[in-house]
């Protein structure tokens, strides 16, 4: 494990003491009130809490951290993405948010993925380059990134306090209530948090329900008040992710090997979170992405399936599937449920 004395950097521990005092404000806030909400105003069941905490109790001290964190989750009801405020108009599976969040999922120095750091190439400091730093960055550690190589964001990944961070996604990206509970095709963002970082991420798959009760789609005026009295439940699954014997870390054995083999073509490897264009669309690399949000997916339904809930139909996991939807992205749908753009 690489030490403070042994970096190429110098160490940048957390964000200024006004920006943490902020963020604790905003968050002990934000969670006070969801929690009276839900357990006041509503009733709310959770189940494999317990093990969860063990898991999160692991991980407090960021010097002791061994790998990220991920909760992949189902949830019927209104989600707001995370990052929305920074997400690139650009938009899609290769912004640079989504090179952060890889970077978050691992610990600095960012050079190359699986190599020297002394075979990284030289930081591109162009607006056009995918990969901006600001003119106090160097290889090894990136303070700020764009979303457009216009604007500019302090980076995420750039303080220690944050290696190995948790990321709670929601894989679906949109709305979806259906009476029968079933869930769409997940997007594969969630399978470059789990490939491309370093070490395998502890993957924890959720089920959460009646979120749709309380802000139904079909819901009439006074449509921005939450509506109360509702039952909500909350499942967790087993760790399907870590250093143990699991699909996702033979599918990375998979991806490191795709990754060498593209660094020899290329003559060169790519920083953290940033890829070539065979490891963006090439088709061994799709494939992988693939399988490995394939397989995020059955996890969550292995906890939908513990909740309770019967199979649903596996041509629901299929994009095609979706595409009978036609043009219409939002609203009620032919089979009954209702689907929002988040």
């Amino acid at each position: 494990m690489a030490t403070e004395a042994s970096r190429p950097f110098p160490p940048t521990k957390q964000p200024s003491l006004p920006w943490r005092i902020g963020s604790a404000l905003v968050m002990g806030f934000v969670g006070g009130t969801s929690r009276i909400f839900m357990f006041g105003a509503n009733s709310t069941e959770v189940h494999g809490l317990d093990t969860f905490l063990e898991t999160l109790d692991k991980r407090k001290a960021p010097e002791r951290r061994e790998r990220g964190l991920i909760t992949a989750f189902f949830n019927l009801g209104q989600t707001l993405p995370t990052y929305r405020l920074a997400h690139s108009p650009l938009g899609g599976l290769f912004q640079s948010t989504m090179t952060e969040a890889v970077r978050l999922m691992s610990r600095p120095p960012f050079t190359t993925p699986y190599s020297s750091p002394t075979a990284a190439p030289p930081v591109n400091q162009s607006l056009s380059s995918p990969d901006i730093t600001d003119p106090f960055s160097s290889a090894n550690h990136t303070y700020t990134y764009s979303t457009n190589g216009i604007d500019t964001f302090p980076a995420p990944s750039a303080y220690d306090t944050r290696q190995y961070s948790w990321i709670h996604i929601f894989p679906e990206g949109k709305v979806h209530q259906h009476p029968l509970k079933t869930m769409r095709y997940f997007k594969w963002g969630i399978a470059r948090l789990i490939l491309e970082p370093d070490v395998c991420p502890d993957i924890v798959p959720m089920w959460i329900e009646g979120n749709d009760q309380i802000m139904h789609e079909s819901r009439q005026w006074p449509r921005f008040i939450p509506r109360v009295n509702k039952h909500c439940g909350i499942w967790f699954g087993d760790n399907v992710g870590g250093d143990g014997n699991t699909i996702f870390n033979d599918l990375r054995r998979k991806w490191r090997e795709l990754v060498e083999k593209d660094r020899i073509k290329e003559g060169r490897a790519f920083a953290m979170g940033v890829l070539s264009d065979g490891l963006k669309y090439g088709k061994e690399a799709v494939a992988l992405r693939e399988e490995c949000t394939r397989q995020v997916r059955g996890a969550v339904l292995a906890v939908r399936r513990k909740r309770g809930l019967p199979d649903e139909d596996p041509k629901a996991g299929l994009v095609e599937t979706w595409r009978q939807e036609g043009g219409k992205r939002e609203g009620k749908m032919e089979d009954e449920s209702w689907v929002k753009d988040v």
